[in-house]
């Protein structure tokens, strides 16, 4: 569990986990309370770079529900999303110049947010259909997702046309019991347990004008998006393997050997990672984190035994390095 800076396959920008944390503040359920042992803090999540799993994403999302007490926790997410919400893809589709172009950008660009899911597009005669493919299991955060990003997506067209919009929407999967009280929040029909996950609408809307079009813009961020697209396979594929040669049977190997070990030279290594959105320094703090949360787990490892596993010089180091990760010390978190 934790934040990453390192793509991983079906991760999740950080931003959302963010945007889950500030929404529960209004039940009153603080920051520390729904990212207790997930090995996050809020300010964590602010770094633009950052990622978290889905597996991290279904627990955040449980305890959520648990703590608020509001099974319908995905309804209010949808509601209050943006299109800044989703980085450059958003800039660029709040710029674009009718909803169509919005669709296409999002469609070619989701994969700078994540690969566990796809857009498409169908238009036949009077009566269009946005898709939403599952392309990675979404484990138990799916419905959450789901029900979000269908919302946000009937929310954010409302926002940019500044049109009351009307749409139906598929979902495959069972009703919930709690949505009989928000049904009156959908711009149309609601079916359950149909086999696509979908928002069918009048294909005129697809012609609408954005309030906030703007060519130069668009075409900037649409640029920005390009490069984050062409640095996905490679930059990624170099962050996936130097988290591979990271670790040793005692410590963690160097830049440098991992350098030597790829074929390239250290500024290389640097730069492509750099590329990726992260570093040397923040892989291994990723590793770091993940294998002091197991080793905290086994009571018959003292912290100084732990903190010399790790690669601190003593146990006060490895606690102020645990402290800015988790915002908690390594005995609070061994206590029952």
């Amino acid at each position: 569990m934790g934040v990453g800076m390192a793509r991983a396959s079906g991760d999740l920008p950080a931003a959302y986990a963010l945007h889950l944390v500030d929404l529960v503040a209004r039940w009153g359920v603080s920051p520390p309370e729904v990212l207790d042992g997930l090995g996050l803090t809020r300010e964590s999540l602010t770094n633009p770079a950052a990622r978290i799993s889905l597996e991290t994403t279904g627990t955040l999302v449980k305890r959520a529900i648990a703590l608020t007490g509001e099974p319908g926790l995905s309804l209010f997410m949808g509601l209050q999303m943006r299109l800044s919400s989703h980085g450059y893809l958003g800039f660029a589709a709040m710029t674009a110049g009718t909803i169509r172009q919005a669709i296409e950008l999002a469609i070619r660009f989701v994969p700078t947010r994540t690969t566990a899911l796809a857009f498409h597009l169908h238009v036949e005669g009077e009566t269009a259909s946005l898709v939403l493919e599952e392309r990675a299991p979404l484990g138990e955060a799916r419905e959450f997702i789901l029900v979000t990003l269908m919302m946000g997506i009937a929310q954010i067209a409302r926002d940019v046309t500044k049109k009351e919009l009307v749409g139906d929407a598929d979902f495959a999967f069972e009703e919930p019991g709690h949505f009989s009280r928000f049904a009156h929040l959908a711009p149309g029909r609601v079916r359950f347990g149909k086999a696509k996950n979908r928002i069918v609408f009048a294909s005129s809307v697809l012609d609408l004008p954005l309030d906030m079009a703007d060519p130069v813009a668009m075409q900037l961020a649409r640029e920005q998006c390009e490069r984050e697209m062409q640095a996905l396979g490679r930059d990624d594929r170099t962050a996936a393997r130097v988290r591979e040669l990271l670790p040793l049977p005692e410590g963690y190997r160097s830049l440098e050997e991992i350098a030597q070990q790829i074929g390239v030279s250290p500024r290389t290594l640097k730069r492509r990672l750099a590329d990726a959105g992260t570093s040397y320094s923040d892989l291994l703090d990723d590793l770091r984190r993940e294998r002091a949360m197991l080793l905290l787990r086994d009571e018959s490892l003292s912290r100084e035994q732990i903190a010399e596993r790790l690669g601190y010089s003593d146990a006060a180091n490895f606690a102020r390095a645990f402290r800015r990760w988790t915002g908690k010390t390594p005995g609070m978190l061994r206590k029952p």
